[in-house]
């Protein structure tokens, strides 16, 4: 199958600053807002504020003084807009992107009617290469600098999705899928050749430059015990390695994981059982979770990919956002693409925010932004390099226009206050107000 030629939408790679500085609006979270007694206090601002970045990381950030201009003639001002750390998709599938916003099934269905044989394909590592190519594209668009990703079976996939990123200098982790059984035979691992090509990519790949590596049994259902037990052990073998799989996204899923693991006491102990949670383990969805799966999630100290855009539409469920925050369990925002329709953080941000209404529940602005950045370095266990503007982090910003329609436009005429003007841009916003996304401080993404 042909794919449209893709034009690159990142900006030529610039020779690097040693030392830059911008002048603009700057929010950044240091708590999360449901966790501190003042929301308020779950945040810096900065209405005119400077930057400054050396040797890709940050090294001031204040308010701006008019000496500035002089101390810093090559100034880059950026005034009128906001600057916020880059975002962190935490689950996300290039090798479906092709297939997004596939029509008219549920889950297991989807799966079979469209994912599998779209993720055939990259058995060919030039086409492979095509769509890892657009996808980090489309990410940087969107002002997504970190993500979590799925490749396929094939090892090639990973490669590629790991070469474009390290030729932005990207912040990325990403895994072969692993899966044995109850999927087309041209997709099949074993539990021996999943294993060794697992872990001859964690060699290659995992700790290069900014890149990290992820096990990735695709779930449950297809992975024998076998298979399992083989992810298990090169978890042990590689301790600080990621995890990343599905749990309890769909009813029927849960039916099935559970007639096919009876020795195990529910969906998420099987993954307990094979030594496959932990702080660096990452479950997307968990949607229908039971009270001591919630329980096994807080004492594990594992972490939730929450994805309302393919949960609403693969008719999956409605995440408990409230209940992960009440049991300190970590969360992260997931486009999850291509059940998920938009590489946007911000339209999955409108989607989060739709969900949690039709829970009965709410999310302000700052719930949401700080999600899709803070949160989602913290459930990455990475706050420590990115998802702030704290000086010392790794300089992965986004730099976003407030308005970028007519219609933004004349909401923010209307707004009240700095939590109002966000709660707009969360709602309507999406890649047309991205105006640049730099990445250890280069721009590698341009607007203009």
């Amino acid at each position: 199958m042909s794919i449209p030629s893709i034009e690159p939408a990142v900006a030529s790679a610039r020779p690097f600053v040693e030392k830059r500085a911008i002048r603009a609006s700057f929010l950044h979270f240091i708590a999360n807002p449901a966790e501190v007694a003042n929301p308020q206090h779950s945040y810096q601002f900065f209405a005119d504020g400077l930057l400054v970045i050396h040797d890709g990381l940050i090294a001031e950030l204040r308010d701006y003084h008019a000496e500035d201009a002089e101390r810093y003639p090559e100034l880059e001002d950026r005034s009128g807009q906001l600057i916020m750390p880059g975002f962190v998709d935490t689950h996300i599938h290039y090798a479906q992107t092709e297939m997004i916003a596939a029509y008219g099934e549920q889950l297991l269905e989807w799966l079979d009617t469209y994912t599998f044989p779209t993720e055939q394909q990259f058995a060919d590592k030039d086409y492979a290469s095509k769509i890892a190519q657009f996808v980090i594209n489309e990410l940087l668009k969107n002002g997504t600098t970190s993500a979590l990703v799925f490749g396929t079976v094939h090892p090639q996939s990973v490669d590629a999705i790991f070469e474009q990123a390290a030729a932005r200098n990207m912040r990325l982790i990403a895994g072969k899928v692993m899966m044995d059984r109850n999927a087309p035979e041209y997709l099949l691992d074993t539990p021996e050749s999943g294993y060794a090509e697992s872990k001859a990519l964690i060699e290659k790949w995992h700790n290069r430059d900014r890149l990290q590596y992820a096990i990735t049994p695709r779930f449950a259902p297809t992975s024998t015990p076998e298979q399992l037990n083989m992810a298990g052990r090169l978890k042990a073998e590689y301790p600080d390695t990621y995890v990343q799989t599905h749990v309890s996204e769909n009813k029927n899923e849960i039916e099935w994981a559970k007639s096919l693991f009876p020795e195990c006491r529910g969906y998420f102990d099987i993954y307990q059982h094979y030594g496959l949670t932990g702080a660096k383990s990452i479950f997307s969805h968990a949607i229908h979770l039971t009270d001591e799966e919630w329980q096994a999630f807080s004492e594990t100290d594992s972490v939730i990919a929450f994805c309302p855009s393919s949960n609403m539409f693969l008719g999956s469920g409605l995440f408990a956002l409230e209940r992960a925050t009440a049991a300190k369990v970590r969360v992260g925002l997931g486009t999850d693409v291509g059940a998920g329709t938009s590489f946007s953080p911000l339209q999955t941000l409108s989607d989060a925010y739709k969900v949690m209404q039709l829970r009965g529940q709410k999310l302000s602005a700052l719930d949401g932004f700080y999600l899709a950045t803070l949160g989602g370095a913290q459930a990455l266990s990475l706050s420590d390099k990115i998802g702030t503007l704290a000086v010392g982090s790794e300089a992965d910003l986004v730099v976003l226009d407030w308005a970028a329609t007519e219609v933004q436009r004349l909401r923010m005429h209307n707004s009240n206050g700095l939590e109002d003007r966000l709660f707009a841009l969360m709602m309507l916003g999406d890649d047309r107000n991205i105006a640049a996304t730099y990445v250890a401080g280069r721009c590698v993404y341009s607007a203009s």
